[in-house]
């Protein structure tokens, strides 16, 4: 009995087991299919909970499949007919190059789903009427931007593949280790770039508050650090599994994880929010609800001034403190303020507003948040640093500019904001993020290390679906946990929201609707180990995985 419980352990260890073209097709389409499993988890069908066990059929796949390439490589060549050419063949018949090429497509078909599922709202940037795009020519741009986005997720997923292939004969704890180690780490790598926006961790927003508290201690990649560690020691309770016996010490111990980091984030959310009168800031929003094909025409421009000059008014009348418009609330250059009447209701009500337009930076232009004051002074300015690939500018524009059309609505060039920008107002310093922005955390951690004391987030999701903003919401939920801060989120279309410290959400607003409200919020100067240490666990996992590696291999 033993003996046979050996043989289907070795089975399930080496892949011997994959002796047919049939196996090896079910094994793609499972890879794909918990790919998909992981895209679901977020808007809009949110079922958070799939996160926790969708990487682990990958990461069995993957030690499966090594094992079938290291054994093509080992086999001794033999000659084939009418050749003079020695070829080395696995049990499958695979020669080491197919084995290689097998291998690769099962981590590409997992981010492929994960990717092309939770980032389908890409595709409502379809029909581009309003930037004059033909029919056809937009649906190939939507098209292209889709199927680029889900490859780049799959090509972030080959990397970390080939990683674990180089860990298939190590021990299962360390295949653990280093496994989530080399997932942070990538995830650092590819939020320093242009192109970010699906970590594992905002899987879990805004559902799972409780574990985004981990975020607290090191950043997003905590969380993501937890489900990756989780899955794979589910992983490896099945690859050390008996066909009796599927609980063993791995499983023990991705239950004991599961348990001990969901009680260090309930203790971070149960830790009570000071709110001190003289601390109190009674911010109003206006979500001004203007179409995108309309926005930078005469017919747009009218219903931008008329709507957020009387949103100022109504909101100015309820007593707020200041007002926060979206993202390219008035679609006009900073020189033109005075021209407009919203300036004229500032210098006659005294209120703040923090305006949405565009800033010229030689000869260019910025997508910029203004503070104008009770005199209807502007005393400051925030340009937007993340900008959208594509959309608000070209990669690589001296080489790709000459092949596909620049989508900007104006004809001078976007330019990214300054890396290092503090945001001063009347009340003190602000966090400020302006859309695309909410999905890279170290924009909102160095502000608030810098003394930002409140977020400000500053949107325009016009061109999509329903669920682009609401994960778009999650962003800044987990960025209000992650640095401690009360968080005003003004849209164009929705949604706009009001978010505590502790993520939950106060108020928000309705979809593709008009829309004011004004809610109390409150200055906070506290610091997480996350705003003032950075994300210090992603190193401190690759380091402890390199030298475990090591340890490895001279003992």
């Amino acid at each position: 009995m033993k003996k046979k419980q050996n043989e289907g352990k070795s089975k399930k260890e080496t892949g011997k087991g994959e002796n047919s073209f049939f196996t090896f097709a079910f094994y793609l389409l499972l890879s794909l299919i918990s790919g998909v499993l992981m895209g679901l988890t977020v808007a809009p069908v949110g079922a958070w909970f799939l996160a926790w066990i969708a990487l682990a059929p990958l990461w069995v796949l993957v030690v499966h499949k090594s094992n079938s390439y290291l054994e093509a490589k080992k086999q001794k060549p033999f000659l084939l007919p009418f050749t003079s050419f020695g070829v080395r063949q696995s049990l499958m018949g695979e020669t080491p190059k197919t084995a290689l090429a097998h291998f690769y497509l099962l981590p590409l078909l997992w981010g492929v789903g994960y990717h092309s599922v939770a980032l389908f709202w890409i595709t409502g940037i379809h029909p581009m009427d309003w930037l004059g795009v033909p029919w056809w020519p937009s649906l190939a741009i939507t098209i292209f931007c889709w199927g680029f986005i889900s490859l780049w997720g799959g090509l972030f997923v080959i990397l970390w593949g080939a990683v674990m292939m180089r860990l298939n004969q190590s021990k299962p704890w360390l295949r653990v280790l280093i496994g989530t180690a080399v997932w942070c780490g990538l995830e650092s790598l590819w939020s320093s770039g242009s192109l970010w926006w699906s970590s594992l961790a905002y899987t879990q927003s805004p559902h799972n508050l409780v574990i985004l508290h981990l975020g607290q201690l090191s950043g997003p990649n905590t969380v993501t650090a937890a489900i990756a560690a989780f899955n794979g020691l589910i992983a490896e309770a099945y690859l050390s599994s008996t066909p009796r016996r599927f609980v063993n010490k791995y499983l023990v111990l991705a239950t004991g994880l599961f348990i001990t980091l969901h009680l260090i984030g309930w203790f971070l959310y149960s830790q009570p929010i000071a709110q001190p009168p003289a601390a109190a800031l009674k911010i109003g929003v206006v979500q001004g609800n203007i179409p995108n094909k309309i926005k930078i025409k005469p017919e747009g421009y009218l219903r931008a001034i008329t709507g957020y000059t009387s949103g100022y008014l109504t909101l100015a009348e309820q007593g707020v403190n200041a007002v926060l418009t979206p993202e390219g609330a008035l679609p006009i250059f900073q020189r033109n303020f005075g021209d407009t009447p919203l300036f004229a209701a500032v210098q006659e009500k005294g209120v703040v507003v923090w305006v949405g337009a565009f800033g010229e930076k030689g000869r260019s232009y910025t997508n910029s948040l203004f503070t104008v004051n009770s005199q209807g002074e502007t005393t400051s300015r925030y340009d937007k640093s993340k900008l959208v690939p594509l959309g608000e500018y070209i990669p690589f524009e001296e080489i790709l500019g000459k092949l596909i059309s620049r989508l900007s609505p104006l004809d001078e060039h976007q330019v990214h904001g300054a890396a290092n920008q503090i945001f001063d107002t009347p009340f003190g310093r602000a966090i400020v993020g302006i859309c695309y922005e909410s999905a890279f955390p170290e924009v909102f951690r160095r502000q608030a290390a810098a003394g930002g004391q409140f977020i400000l987030s500053s949107s325009n999701d016009a061109h999509y679906s329903a669920a682009m903003p609401f994960q778009h919401h999650a962003q800044d939920i987990m960025r209000a946990i992650e640095t401690d801060r009360w968080s005003a989120r003004a849209t164009n279309t929705g949604y706009s929201a009001f978010v505590d410290p502790h993520g939950r959400t106060l108020w928000i607003s309705g979809y593709n609707i008009y829309q004011t409200h004004a809610e109390t919020i409150y200055r906070r100067q506290t610091q997480t180990l996350y705003v003032r240490w950075g994300d210090w666990l992603t190193p401190l996992l690759l380091g402890l995985g390199v030298v475990s590696w090591f340890v490895g291999k001279v003992f």
